[in-house]
């Protein structure tokens, strides 16, 4: 049976204090079962690749996620504290990216699923919905050594359901956007003195997480998607003292993003910004403070910024700020991070089988697809602390690799835990050449990137 080094030992000790002895020894067996699999991602799957296909106690293993006493948020605290140890020195703020992601899955007893819109089968013109689980994720985004680009490795993960299923199942509905207050909370509990950096799309850019974020005892600063059509006013000025009633919550109303982009004297500077997949990009920006409003709702002050291609290359995006005194560059930049964990998204499906678990039981769906989330970031974790400073890297003659990729992290920790390294085929040992060396090669390689 592959068998963990002392040191990947003492890093995965640290979540012992959540579960029980026995409980912890099945999840070191399930845990490197699952990394040494390919396909589908199921408890049999796992102890096959473990060598235990003989073994007549299987069923305790499944009792992990459907039965085992252990929390899902006492594990995802103890990562975060884990990921922060190791890529985020003391006093650096955190940036958290937050999306959500769609389980498509069927079957009479999957009670909480639902019908959401499938965003890999959706366009601009069509918006295609698919049944299944829709989970949202927040994933810290860390700057690994063998990339140019950011990594966001999730560690926490929270089903949320659709209106419908919640009220046929008796449960109070909690929208995205609440779950994404509610998870905000959370993990400013866990960290209390590390300033947060809360990053999504246009679905988090809602004025109810925006005034959460704000609040003094959080301090979380969101950077969002805002839309083309948001309402924006000038902060109050002040109010004669011969004027009675209550002193206005709002001033003159200024030009909406879309206003500001088509009038030729609004004042762009072309400022050169980090993007995507870890380039530079030289773009125009028009930014502003002021308050925006929403009907029934007090207006909150906010970072508005334009950010339009010079090539134009790409369409322009509009952009908020929780915090009015950040700069235009670093709220471009933190947005770029985004898009990183759209990447995490696609791998986890390639590369961990997300999508082709079976369990059924409540409790086991609840607990499945956080672990395979957080296995992505232990993995990566796993290969930090075995290559510190070059992954190796697959590269063949029609695709030669620039950076390392979440792929050659999971083949860097399927080699330790085969114990590939160990093995010896010089020719002044011929005992150990039972196997060609080119044969040996392809077996490797197979069992490496078997995707």
């Amino acid at each position: 049976m592959p068998t963990l080094s002392p040191d990947i030992i003492q890093v995965l000790s640290i979540f012992t204090m959540a579960v029980t002895v026995p409980t912890f020894t099945k999840m070191l067996v399930l845990f490197q079962g699952a990394i040494l699999t390919s396909g589908r991602r199921t408890i049999t799957a796992a102890l096959r690749a473990m060598g235990l296909s003989d073994e007549p106690a299987f069923s305790k293993y499944h009792q992990v996620f459907n039965r085992a006493k252990w929390s899902p948020w006492v594990l995802s605290k103890l990562l975060l504290a884990l990921l922060i140890k190791t890529w985020v020195p003391p006093g650096v703020a955190l940036v958290l990216l937050i999306d959500d992601t769609l389980e498509r899955r069927r079957g009479q007893k999957i009670k909480y699923k639902g019908w959401f819109r499938d965003p890999i089968r959706s366009t601009v013109k069509h918006v295609s919905t698919s049944l299944g689980l829709r989970w949202l994720c927040v994933a810290l985004a860390v700057r690994v050594p063998w990339s140019r680009r950011a990594w966001a490795l999730p560690f926490i993960l929270v089903p949320t359901l659709a209106p419908k299923v919640s009220q046929k199942w008796g449960k109070p509905h909690r929208s995205l956007v609440a779950w994404a207050e509610y998870l905000v909370v959370k993990i400013r509990r866990w960290q209390p003195d590390r300033p947060l950096i809360l990053v999504g799309d246009g679905a988090f850019a809602a004025m109810a997480l925006l005034q959460r974020c704000q609040r003094k005892h959080l301090r979380v600063t969101l950077v969002a998607r805002m839309r083309f059509d948001a309402v924006l006013h000038q902060p109050p000025g002040p109010q004669p003292k011969s004027k009675p009633g209550p002193k206005p919550k709002k001033g003159v109303r200024l030009p909406n993003p879309q206003a500001y982009l088509d009038d030729p004297t609004t004042v762009w500077t072309e400022q050169e910004v980090a993007w995507y997949g870890g380039q530079r990009q030289r773009v125009e920006i028009a930014t502003g403070q002021c308050l925006w409003y929403r009907r029934g709702l007090d207006p909150a002050p906010i970072r508005w910024v334009l950010v339009r291609c010079l090539e134009e290359t790409f369409d322009p995006i509009p952009l908020l700020c929780a915090d009015p005194a950040v700069a235009a560059p670093q709220i471009v930049e933190w947005f770029v991070l985004r898009w990183n964990i759209e990447v995490t998204f696609e791998e986890i499906r390639a590369q961990l089988g997300f999508e082709t678990q079976r369990h059924w039981s409540d409790k086991a769906i609840e607990r499945t697809v956080p672990a395979l989330f957080g296995l992505f970031s232990l993995v990566t974790l796993i290969a930090m602390k075995l290559h510190p400073d070059q992954l190796p890297v697959q590269s063949t003659a029609w695709y030669h690799k620039q950076e390392a990729t979440f792929s050659d992290a999971l083949a860097a920790v399927r080699r330790h835990l085969w114990g590939l390294d160990e093995y010896c085929n010089s020719a002044d040992q011929p005992e150990m050449l039972l196997i060609p060396a080119p044969i040996w090669a392809r077996l490797v390689q197979v069992a490496l990137y078997p995707t």
